[in-house]
């Protein structure tokens, strides 16, 4: 069999999306096109590598197919996309039955993310928050709060992530400041939220319920980091159960970022 490594087009990264559904992931029905904003024969085998700034890179959609899996494909397209992040902190989210082999190329785990899905309650801002479309808000703005919970600015992908279609976006507003942010978008199963930023529980919960609303889901899930505590209690607090699990890896330290805010990531492909 011939092998080739090659970078891949629009419709190869259609068909990571497909192929990621085919493991039971879910990714957003939209979610391709924001990887472009970030940066034949039969396809086999898959990886994405986004480059953030000067010293950010996340890893994910690495896939191979069942028919080729123990032939050493799968290791060769990983090389090949780790050399486009050299010099850089790669973070993942690697499902259990890989985190070891990870561990071996380097990466070690900060914490997991814990997805939680179901049809969620009902809940109303706290008073004095209200909830607007997020892009009602200047661009700045939002991109300086989304820095707040990411390790590098990311302002081409946000602008993109909001704005496609299948999704809606919100924030929660306190006396004119940012005090949450979160986007909702359709998948073949349950509606996924990412990321979901919030001052607190109820102001999270909220987003949530404004977000379904305003898109007509019944069934969301949403991966909560467990080092936010607040995050998993909020989820059972809400009728949301735990689903699937992955871990958060990275090969660098963990980054600096305002954990008691993030209660849901944005993405376990793209960070």
């Amino acid at each position: 069999m011939t092998f080739e490594i090659t970078v891949g087009s629009a419709d190869d990264v259609q068909r990571m999306a497909r192929w990621a559904a085919d493991e039971g992931w879910n990714p957003g029905n939209t979610d391709t096109h924001a990887f472009f904003a970030a940066d034949h024969g039969e396809p086999v085998v898959c990886i994405s590598v986004v480059k953030y700034g000067q010293t950010f890179g996340f890893l994910g959609f690495y896939i191979a197919r069942p028919q080729v899996r123990g032939k050493g494909f799968g290791i060769q397209v990983w090389r090949a996309g780790m050399a486009r992040l050299t010099d850089r902190n790669v973070g993942l989210d690697g499902v259990v039955a890989q985190q070891a082999n990870y561990r071996k190329s380097g990466f070690r785990s900060a914490w997991n993310n814990i997805r939680h899905e179901g049809t969620p309650a009902s809940a109303l801002p706290p008073a004095g928050v209200s909830l607007l479309d997020a892009r009602s808000v200047a661009f700045d703005k939002l991109a300086a709060y989304d820095r707040r919970f990411f390790p590098e600015a990311r302002d081409s992908f946000l602008a993109s992530w909001i704005s496609l279609p299948e999704r809606a976006a919100m924030v929660a507003l306190r006396d004119g400041k940012l005090a949450g942010f979160a986007v909702m978008r359709a998948c073949q199963a349950a509606s996924r939220v990412g990321p979901l930023f919030a001052e607190s529980p109820e102001i999270a919960a909220s987003l949530i319920s404004g977000l379904a609303a305003k898109i007509g889901a019944t069934a969301v899930a949403v991966d909560m980091p467990d080092i936010n505590k607040p995050a998993i209690a909020l989820a059972e607090q809400i009728g949301l159960k735990p689903s699937f699990e992955t871990a958060r890896m990275y090969t660098g330290p963990d980054p600096k970022l305002d954990y008691a805010g993030l209660f849901g990531v944005t993405s376990l492909e793209l960070g």
